[in-house]
């Protein structure tokens, strides 16, 4: 898999990614969040690309205090084959290259085998919790 940044011709293709993964909730709109990340930081919006066509996707982010993770997704017919581990050790890469002492993610709770996954990446559960506040509405 090589790993390149987000095109704008890859929307498609991550909007099916997104969906086979159970990553898209009717609250959010996909696209707004495409759009909002190549508002910010567009070169650290991942795509993993395999025969020439997109399979798998994250989207990193630094504040300058944390770094974060979101979408991290491989197509399912991808999946087990080391892709999720190669993106994740990227985004550490480019966070590390920029300074960020420590990065985080978010799992819905219901998704153990996921987990499970970043466990195996030496991630651990935080003594924190994660509280959010809708500013703008997607719908």
């Amino acid at each position: 898999m090589f790993i390149r940044s987000y095109r704008a011709a890859d929307e498609a293709a991550m909007l099916a990614l997104w969906q086979a993964c159970g990553l898209i909730r009717p609250w959010n709109d996909p696209r707004k969040d495409i759009q909002r990340k190549l508002a910010v930081q567009p070169e650290l919006f991942l795509v993993g690309e395999s025969a020439g066509e997109p399979v798998a996707s994250a989207m990193v982010g630094f504040d300058g205090h944390r770094g974060w993770v979101y979408y991290l997704a491989v197509r399912p017919d991808h999946q087990r084959r080391g892709h999720g581990r190669r993106l994740m050790t990227h985004a550490e890469q480019l966070l590390v290259e920029r300074g960020c002492p420590k990065i985080n993610l978010l799992v819905r709770t219901a998704n153990g085998a996921v987990v499970d996954f970043y466990r195996s990446l030496g991630y651990a559960q935080d003594e924190a919790v994660s509280l959010g506040k809708r500013l703008i509405p997607d719908l």
